[in-house]
């Protein structure tokens, strides 16, 4: 038997694993209904388009693929935007074409589109996360699509350049190798590269127009991502690239390539009976999981707060700031540093020059205050009785200082012997600081020593990656007559502003002089929504989930093994969401929303006084991430990207106390039946959250009324009852 020439079926079955494990194995934020609303779009748009260009049959097999492609990718605030986008997707099949060949591939010209626009989109490119198990399932399950497909050496050739990009930047920049193969081990680059750039109707149509076709679109990824520092590099690329591929079949001709099998006479023929039942099926998913997607609402949280998980729960842990709103950010760096002053150094690179108003020594209280906000929390409820009868300050002004002057009597310094040039030297509050800026790492690193700073084995090497990409560094100490004169205890956050497109948090130094692993806190404020990283994976934690009272006293404890426990889960390459959450209200609150104020000296310089909300402002949404991290799991710098997701998130666990009183009805027993299976899944829960053991956990709960932990009345009380 001749084997199937047509790759689509294949395809669509391994793009419908893949969402399927997406949303069950890796907790996609893509509930069934709106992945069935992308998909019935998809094939209503395609059976009107039919009907439009009175084509002969309807054939749903691109439109499939197009919206599991979309369910893959596309995120919106909104399910109508979905439903948009599978529009576009499928109608640019039909209206942007040269020949019988489509100019775009739709999923990615959809997507592109909806990018650029103000649309409330995104796309979560470090969704897949990065390991290499997972990147190697996507390349067998890619293959076996593409070995029914003329078209593989399109991807392997974009594979290939790509790679080598990579690894050249590394080895250009003097990096590990592992950042590169960090690079490579993504999951949705393998998406892309298998099921995007593949696609046989939108390539050139000879073998060397492909393999050229493919490191193009491969450089303009890389201009993109290190030149631009923009995420989504590869839609782009491709979609830049989609223009030329005409110009390519002119100079390089070939044979054109067709779904259906050369040996056809033309397109296979539908039965009549099947194509009607196809169409009726196309229009009513269409309505009918557009009803189903959009009748979900939001669900308010309430409750009683008890005690909140704030970041004294960990060790060497630290906390940053990220105030972000187009090119502009502004950082404010907090640490949990204890012992003498003199001790005290920070060299942290800083993508652009920072001139002395750009720098600002920020209030310790502010960031205790946005930690309190922001922790996960305990609230309790109380059951009522079963039988009762129910009835029915100064602001710190960022734009003012990004365009003040430079600092009068400060120059650029001349250039040392051995490369490192003074390029601003300050004073701000009880800090000296420096701006550098250097020529080679190794002559970097001597004049850090010889000015008394600390360098751990292997700085060398980053200090050499950040100054091939034209960083500057920012070196603090502490000014001890300053300290003494200010009077202050402990040293204060330093923050600092600047305007650049790179959205991203070196932590690669730290990870040097670490005698294990280390916590890092973010808190992102910005005015669309929630931020997450596009080069790790970035989950929810588990939330709004019953746990057993006996937890009120020991909610420390729990948490910290909760967070233990997905760290152990996700092998400590995932970046959790802790909170997210519109800075106006809160609910249930474990401390009051920041004032205008308060944000504006974290640098949400888009808060004017007059916008407050309740307690807080409004446009500025915050996100709180939370990783444990070290060089082996978390080898690159964090780099992220603001989405348009407003859905309010927290880390929130319930204790839901029973009712204690005495039984006067014989709604009464049934009611105790409830509670004893309600504390076996808060037993089962906990042990599942945490990994504590579940007999000690049961032995912990002890019994409601007498119950023992199994469930069982004791014995006594059959005695005396009829």
């Amino acid at each position: 038997m001749a084997p199937i020439r047509d790759p689509r079926p294949y395809q669509i079955t391994v793009l419908t694993a893949l969402l399927a494990y997406g949303m069950t194995g890796l907790d996609f934020e893509v509930t069934p209904a709106r992945a069935l609303l992308t998909v019935g779009s998809a094939l209503a748009t395609q059976l009107a388009c039919t009907r439009l260009w009175g084509l002969p049959h309807f054939d749903p097999r691109s439109a499939l693929i197009s919206g599991l492609s979309l369910s893959l990718l596309l995120r919106a605030a909104s399910p109508w935007w979905l439903v948009v986008g599978a529009a576009i997707a499928i109608t640019s099949k039909f209206l942007i074409r040269r020949g019988d060949k489509h100019v775009f591939n739709p999923t990615c010209f959809a997507l592109v589109v909806l990018l650029v626009s103000p649309a409330p989109v995104w796309v979560s490119a470090g969704q897949w996360g990065s390991g290499a198990v997972g990147a190697l399932a996507f390349a067998c399950l890619g293959l076996l699509v593409l070995t029914r497909s003329p078209r593989a050496d399109v991807t392997w050739a974009f594979l290939a350049s790509h790679a080598s990009l990579l690894f050249g930047r590394a080895l250009w920049l003097g990096d590990p190798l592992a950042i590169a193969l960090h690079g490579l081990e993504s999951g949705a680059l393998m998406l892309f590269a298998f099921f995007m750039i593949s696609d046989p109707r939108t390539v050139p149509d000879r073998r060397l127009g492909r393999v050229a076709f493919a490191a193009l679109v491969a450089l303009g990824a890389y201009g993109f991502q290190f030149a631009l520092f923009r995420p989504n590099g590869l839609l782009f690329a491709l979609a830049g690239a989609a223009p030329l591929v005409p110009l390519i079949d002119r100079w390089l001709p070939g044979r054109a390539y067709h779904w259906a099998s050369p040996t056809a006479a033309g397109p296979p023929k539908e039965n009549p009976t099947m194509q009607t039942r196809t169409r009726r099926w196309a229009y009513g998913a269409g309505v009918a999981l557009a009803l189903l997607a959009l009748g979900g609402e939001a669900r308010a949280f309430c409750g009683f707060y008890v005690s909140k998980a704030d970041t004294k729960l960990f060790n060497k842990a630290s906390q940053v700031v990220l105030a972000r709103d187009g090119n502009r950010t502004v950082v404010t760096m907090s640490n949990d540093f204890q012992g003498e002053p003199t001790e005290f150094a920070m060299v942290i690179p800083v993508p652009t020059f920072v001139e002395r108003g750009q720098i600002h020594v920020g209030d310790r209280a502010v960031i205790e205050h946005l930690d309190a906000y922001t922790s996960p929390r305990l609230v309790e409820y109380f059951d009522s009785d079963p039988c009762a009868v129910r009835p029915e300050e100064e602001r710190f002004s960022v734009l003012d200082q990004m365009r003040s002057p430079k600092a009068a009597g400060v120059g650029r310094g001349r250039v040392r012997a051995d490369g490192v040039r003074i390029e601003a030297r300050y004073t701000v509050g009880e800090y000296d600081i420096l701006i550098l800026s250097a020529e080679q790492s190794a002559g970097l690193a001597r004049w850090l020593r010889r000015n008394g700073y600390q360098l751990p084995k292997g700085a060398e090497r980053v200090l050499g990656s950040y100054i091939q990409q034209d960083m500057r560094f920012f070196v603090a100490k502490v000014n001890l007559e300053q300290h003494a004169k200010l009077g202050y205890a402990f040293l204060r956050p330093l923050q600092v502003a600047y305007e650049s497109p790179k959205f991203m948090l070196p932590i690669r130094l730290g990870t040097l002089n670490a005698d294990g692993p280390q916590e890092l806190f973010v808190y992102a404020l910005t005015r669309k929504g929630r931020v997450e990283t596009t080069n790790y994976r970035t989950v929810k934690l588990p939330s709004d989930v019953e746990i057993p009272t006996y937890l009120k006293t020991e909610f420390g404890d729990f948490y910290s093994a909760l967070f233990d426990e997905q760290v152990r889960r996700e092998n400590m390459r995932t970046v959790f969401t802790e909170y997210a959450w519109d800075m106006n209200w809160c609910d249930p609150c474990a401390a009051d929303p920041l004032s205008p104020q308060e944000l504006r000296s974290l640098g949400v310089f888009w808060v004017g006084d007059g916008a407050a909300g309740r307690g807080g402002a409004r446009d500025a949404f915050v996100t709180r991430l939370h990783l444990r991290y070290d060089a082996e799991h978390f080898p690159a710098d964090l780099v992220f990207q603001e989405t348009s997701d407003r859905q309010n998130f927290q880390g929130r666990y319930v204790l839901r106390h029973a009712w204690d009183g005495e039984a006067t009805c014989a709604a009464a027993d049934e009611y105790r039946r409830r509670v004893r299976e309600r504390q076996e899944r808060e037993a089962r829960t906990l042990a599942s959250l945490t990994g504590w053991n579940l007999a000690s956990i049961r032995q912990r709960i002890g019994g409601f009324g007498g119950a023992d932990a199994t469930g069982s009345d004791p014995w006594w009380r059959k005695i005396w009852t009829d």
